[in-house]
């Protein structure tokens, strides 16, 4: 761009103002696209941990009537094709997992707590056969999906990553719906600039071309402060998940592929930003002009 163009481009402060504009359109863009990715991560780290994995509880009043019923139903488990893996959970561990609602009463031997067996299934594994085991043994044991009770937390997060997805093309809409108005404005405030180039021999695409590469470079400009801000916003969060070792929150994560959709959205703000000046410019002149 000449010198000339930027002097009477840059009279127009509703194009400088752009800068700021996309700026803070893209920061939340970024944070919302960030959501979304992190989201899906967790949804699918959570769909892997507990995808195959049951827990028999063997329900049995008198303990030692439970104990043994509990190693016979742990033997004929481990015996089955479709169990990769079948380990007792250890009464000191349920004591402790109790102790909020029970407390010291937990220890009490005699209290009638089921014995637990945590059983990871083979790859694609149907569950049948483990719960048909272990009612053989007692019939009264009762066998947890772990992916069953914890759907509702998997639909919440797809529930939260399509909220993300849905706002960043929000984002995007709203982006094009400024970059047509500042497009606008800077017809008008030029308009008497422009009917003297169209004297001189100027085009329509040579004038929109102008106010074209005026926008691009605002929205460049505007690029790279609002992906800065956005990318120290997501390390600073991201250092605050890891200090709370929670293992569902730990999930929301990115991985190298959502890191590069998230450094191709700024370059997708300018081209989206170019292309909306360049056909409202085009149409406006043809139409007014």
């Amino acid at each position: 761009m000449s010198g000339a163009d930027r002097r009477v481009l840059d009279e127009a402060g509703g194009l400088r103002a752009m800068t700021w504009v996309m700026a803070i359109m893209l920061f939340l863009t970024l944070l919302a696209a960030a959501l979304g990715l992190g989201t899906r991560q967790s949804a699918q780290a959570l769909e892997r941990q507990l995808a195959g994995r049951l827990t028999v509880q063997v329900v049995e009043g008198s303990p030692a009537t439970r104990d043994a019923l509990a190693r016979r139903t742990l033997a004929a488990l481990r015996a089955l094709p479709q169990v990769r893996r079948a380990t007792l959970v250890d009464r000191a561990e349920l004591t402790h997992t109790l102790a909020p609602w029970l407390g010291d009463a937990g220890d009490d031997a005699d209290l009638p707590v089921p014995a637990m067996i945590d059983v990871d299934l083979a790859a694609a594994a149907a569950p049948g056969p483990v719960i048909a085991a272990a009612r053989r043994i007692s019939a009264v044991s009762r066998v947890d999906r772990h992916q069953r009770w914890m759907s509702p937390v998997g639909g919440f997060l797809d529930t939260l990553t399509w909220l993300a997805f849905a706002l960043v093309l929000l984002m995007l809409g709203a982006t094009g719906a400024v970059v047509v108005l500042a497009a606008r404005a800077g017809l008008e405030t030029h308009r008497a600039t422009i009917e003297v180039m169209h004297m001189l021999g100027s085009t329509d695409v040579q004038v929109a071309r102008l106010f074209q590469r005026r926008i691009a470079l605002d929205a460049a400009l505007g690029g790279v402060a609002g992906g800065a801000g956005a990318l120290a916003v997501l390390l600073f969060l991201g250092t605050r998940l890891a200090a709370l070792g929670s293992e569902l929150l730990g999930g929301i994560t990115l991985d190298a592929g959502d890191w590069g959709l998230l450094v191709l959205l700024p370059l997708g703000f300018v081209v989206l930003a170019t292309l909306a000046a360049r056909v409202t410019v085009v149409a406006a002149l043809r139409r007014s002009l």
